[in-house]
């Protein structure tokens, strides 16, 4: 082959590349948009009236006007109900991270009978939907007396959570070197100690995935707090809000300005483990 072909080949091979590359910039940015449209109307729309809302909903409102904001402040419910959703989802998280930490390290790091009968234990819950037993929770909760309380529904949450994180802490863990538990072991330290002071720090990205993969569905959950929680002072924010749509009139800027106010933190939690999220998924994609 000539060196004018040759050429000719890599030419054509760069050009292939870089449109196909583009088109996946182009796919990109048509993603993003689809993904942030709903979260700009919704922030346009915490700062307008109702009638601003209906006639002009992608119009840039006045943001200086923040009547909405300050009335669901002063006005509502919303710090109890944002009080109750810190207050749950904080509960199940650090319970589901310590518990699913365990488990998964006691799986991972431990050659015993039935480890793999226990993983797939954890496993299966993947598989069933706890809203298909629905009317036995209600049961069991109202025998346990705590039916209507905080804690049926930190308990369910962290149900949901903990085969979700033993899953992604028992693949992290299991790629760490034995030489590591070997070294302490010698040099003296204690299991707990190994778990601890070693091990927990070298799978923080993982432990980073596990909170916003629950961080979110519990946050955002309004199936369980509309079963289990009756009393207005122990709403969640996905609860709470539907107070604010009456029968016949609803005020939607008060609402989206709820929503908003609702999101904020989510979104303040993935900014501010948005590094140690994208380096765990990295990590868990190369090993």
């Amino acid at each position: 082959m000539s060196a004018a072909s040759e050429s000719y080949y890599d030419r054509r091979g760069v050009l292939s590349a870089l449109g196909r590359d583009g088109l996946i910039q182009i796919i990109l940015i048509l993603n993003t948009a689809v993904m942030l449209a709903p979260i700009v109307i919704m922030v346009f729309a915490a700062f307008k009236t109702n009638a601003q809302i209906f006639q002009s909903p992608f119009s840039i409102p006045d943001f200086s006007n923040v009547t909405n904001i300050v009335k669901i402040w002063t006005e509502t419910n919303f710090l109890r109900y944002l009080l109750n959703s810190v207050i749950v989802t904080t509960s199940a998280i650090v319970i589901i991270l310590a518990l699913g930490t365990m488990a998964a390290y006691g799986i991972a790091r431990y050659r015993f009978w039935g480890a793999s009968f226990v993983l797939m234990f954890f496993l299966a819950g993947l598989t069933l939907p706890l809203k298909l037993a629905i009317i036995p929770l209600f049961i069991l909760m109202r025998d346990l007396g705590i039916l209507n309380t905080q804690l049926s529904l930190i308990l369910i949450y962290v149900a949901m959570g903990l085969p979700t994180t033993v899953f992604i802490m028992t693949g992290f863990i299991r790629t760490l070197p034995n030489e590591l538990e070997d070294a302490a072991r010698m040099d003296g330290a204690s299991e707990p100690r190994i778990m601890w002071s070693i091990m927990l720090p070298l799978v923080r990205p993982a432990l980073v995935i596990s909170c916003i993969q629950n961080v979110v569905p519990i946050w955002n959950d309004f199936f369980f707090p509309l079963i289990f929680i009756q009393k207005d002072n122990l709403k969640t924010l996905p609860q709470g809000l539907t107070t604010f749509m009456g029968e016949y009139t609803t005020d939607w800027g008060v609402l989206f300005a709820g929503l908003l106010l609702s999101s904020a933190p989510v979104i303040i939690v993935y900014i501010i483990m948005s590094r140690q999220f994208i380096n765990g998924m990295t990590a868990g994609a190369v090993k």
